[in-house]
């Protein structure tokens, strides 16, 4: 077997590694997942993304996400932005749909060279997150050191949200883990900590499931969003500020979720079959 071509691309600094696999796929193990996802002796990136036919007749590409860790992740916004620019310059057609595991996602392209990715409906049901018993999801008994109080919302992955004054104040990486294994998450979850520097300004950081600490999390930032406004702390537009950039969020009165932000292709390369056997 020869080399395996790759692509190295990001969306505020969370970073991919994108194997196009529509003409034909290589294994790719959990193992070689973490293998290639390893910053020091694999490639290194957050997610691993496989690009494979279609399903759905109305999609250009499927979409798969392998986490760092090597489970799989149901909606990545920051890599639907980078397939979305991908298929862009493959069809010449500023709109595009990328089929996922949570769904059919439409992507545009934007004018100044960003892409805008509808997200689709944010779910706040308990059952929908999920959550392992019934709790008013708006303020979620839920603490850990100096967070509480959490606003939980599924944006084709689970999202717990935590208001805070300060985002840089709160340690993150000793809090993640906990937060992100604990009993009241069946599938695990995806923890923000948030500050509302006004109305249409959030400042958030995200320990990414099966992550860790991203410099940006496009679905958290969706997340942020609806949990603010479901607070009545933003309006249903704002700018969320990530340790990488921002993104603009929009949860439009359908319910939708509409995310835009940059993509960037930092490099191409290709790796031997080998790496996946960690040699």
């Amino acid at each position: 077997m020869g080399k395996v071509p790759f692509l190295k691309m990001h969306g505020l600094g969370n970073d991919f590694v994108v194997l196009d696999f529509r003409r034909g796929a290589v294994p790719i193990s959990p193992t070689g997942a973490r293998t290639l996802a390893e910053r020091r002796t694999g490639i290194g990136c957050d997610q691993l993304i496989l690009l494979e036919p279609p399903q759905h007749p109305a999609a250009q590409v499927l979409m798969r996400i392998r986490n760092a860790d090597g489970s799989e992740a149901e909606a990545c916004g920051n890599a639907t932005r980078c397939v979305a620019d991908l298929l862009f310059r493959e069809t010449g057609d500023p709109r595009v749909r990328i089929e996922t595991v949570a769904g059919l996602l439409e992507a545009e392209a934007i004018a100044d060279g960003g892409v805008s990715v509808d997200m689709g409906p944010a779910h706040t049901g308990w059952r929908d997150i999920p959550l392992a018993r019934a709790a008013d999801t708006d303020h979620v008994e839920l603490s850990l050191g100096p967070l509480e109080d959490a606003v939980c919302t599924n944006l084709g992955n689970p999202h717990a949200t935590f208001f805070v004054n300060a985002v840089e104040a709160v340690d993150l990486a000793a809090l993640g883990p906990a937060l992100e294994h604990h009993p009241l998450f069946p599938e695990r979850a995806n923890i923000g900590v948030a500050a509302i520097r006004d109305r249409n300004h959030i400042r958030l950081r995200v320990w990414e499931r099966g992550v860790g600490i991203t410099s940006a999390c496009g679905s958290g930032a969706c997340a942020a969003l609806v949990a603010a406004h479901r607070r009545d702390l933003a309006d249903r537009h704002a700018r969320v500020e990530l340790d990488g950039g921002s993104l603009d969020i929009a949860w439009r009165e359908d319910g939708h979720v509409v995310m835009t932000g940059p993509v960037a292709l930092s490099f191409e390369g290709a790796f031997d079959p080998s790496l996946l056997a960690g040699r």
